[in-house]
């Protein structure tokens, strides 16, 4: 009786030590460290509690860190199974390198549009190597005490937003517009690259501008300056020596009437402003005109190739595809909004009106992001600087067009 039960404890010992032995840990690489709650709390609970044999750990490192953090792990053989993937060539030369995998044939890829998938795919769209997860879309966020004050509507037209930017700059109780252009990326991200689609008609105009068959001295590219030459005479005295934060600043404590917006700014903005804030899109030219906006795809996740446990990652990342992950990662962090396809209800009213505009007008990410800043002079960089100069009147949108396009010729091929 004895050798009996003893046999069967031993017996009983082994199957729970094969279960364990069973259970997989998945570990996440991230520079999101701002996340780690959102992760430990709301995600990863409601995936392993469907998903039992897997268990999975976000370990973040420090953005600023992180791409040396990972490289420096791949190099060792240390590196998590899940890879946070940054949009275009820094992921682009990780999946180069044979570091991450291809997850073409994921079944949760069909849940992504072209242009979501496009920020981690290779060039001519034939491998998709990390899942897209958010994105953030460019707009105006403005006062709305501000606006029943002064008695200014919402703009839709390009005409309407400047008529309520004179309404401000008369009636002289608010800033009409809060921006600055000292760091230089303020006034082309949330200028010339928020306003821009609308002119070169999105995804349009930026494939033609890779391919060639359109160039920076074009109308659809150059007109984009000249309005920005045009918010000079808003923005305030001494914007050219004022910060992103001071902009921020400026906005949340009520002095200004609009600012020109991503919409990362939602949770922040909403925990310093004490007055209640709208959000409009880029105006149109005319009435009417097909509307345009920055979608712009932000952040991913991808396989780590060497991962020893690429079954059960890749079991995760299709979970990822899903409207339920969409639905927590929207929610959780509202302004960086799903990638997916599925219709994902915003609790959060201002960010729900900014994601609402995916179904008026077509979504495009940034122009300079996609092959045309890999070499030198670098667009993107050259763009931060041309539209600070024009918005001071340093230079005209004209002469800036054609620095950029010079530049852009001396290395880029097919705009040679």
């Amino acid at each position: 009786m004895k050798r009996n039960l003893l046999t069967m404890a031993l017996l009983g010992s082994t199957v729970l030590g094969s279960a364990a032995a069973a259970d997989v840990t998945l570990t996440i690489e991230s520079w999101r460290n701002d996340d780690l709650t959102l992760w430990q709390d709301k995600i990863i609970p409601v995936f392993e509690a469907a998903n039992p044999g897997i268990k999975v750990k976000f370990t973040p490192s420090a953005p600023a860190e992180y791409n040396a953090v990972l490289n420096a792990k791949l190099d060792a053989g240390s590196a998590g199974d899940l890879i946070t993937c940054r949009p275009f060539d820094t992921s682009l030369q990780l999946y180069e390198a044979g570091n991450l995998a291809d997850l073409s044939d994921l079944g949760g890829m069909a849940n992504f549009s072209d242009v979501a998938k496009s920020a981690w795919q290779t060039d001519d769209g034939s491998a998709s190597f990390c899942v897209p997860m958010a994105s953030v879309i460019h707009g105006f966020i403005y006062n709305k005490e501000a606006f029943d004050e002064v008695g200014v509507s919402v703009p839709q037209t390009e005409a309407e937003f400047f008529a309520a930017l004179d309404a401000f700059k008369e009636d002289g109780s608010y800033l009409p517009m809060a921006m600055g252009t000292n760091d230089q990326w303020e006034a082309a991200t949330m200028g010339y690259q928020n306003i821009g689609p609308n002119y070169w008609k999105g995804e349009e105009g930026r494939l033609a501008l890779i391919s060639g068959e359109q160039s920076l001295t074009d109308e659809a590219w150059v007109a984009p300056y000249q309005t920005l030459a045009k918010w000079n005479a808003y923005l305030g005295d001494g914007f050219e020596a004022q910060t992103y934060p001071d902009s921020q600043n400026i906005f949340t404590l009520g002095r200004a009437a609009i600012y020109p917006a991503g919409s990362w700014e939602i949770t922040g903005f909403n925990a310093q402003a004490e007055f209640e804030m709208g959000a409009f899109k880029p105006p149109v030219m005319n009435s009417g005109d097909t509307c345009y906006i920055s979608d712009h795809t932000d952040i991913a996740m991808g396989l780590n190739a060497a991962s020893p446990n690429a079954e059960a990652a890749r079991t995760f990342l299709d979970w990822m595809g899903t409207a339920e992950f969409a639905e927590i990662y929207a929610n959780a962090l509202p302004g960086f909004f799903s990638l997916s396809s599925h219709d994902i209800p915003m609790q959060d009213p201002l960010a729900q009106e900014f994601v609402s505009w995916r179904g008026e007008c077509e979504s495009t990410i940034r122009s300079t992001y996609q092959i045309l800043s890999r070499g030198t002079p670098n667009l993107e960089n050259d763009t931060w600087n041309a539209s600070a100069q024009v918005i001071k009147g340093a230079e005209t949108p004209e002469d800036a067009a054609a620095r950029l396009q010079a530049g852009l010729a001396t290395w880029y091929a097919p705009q040679q």
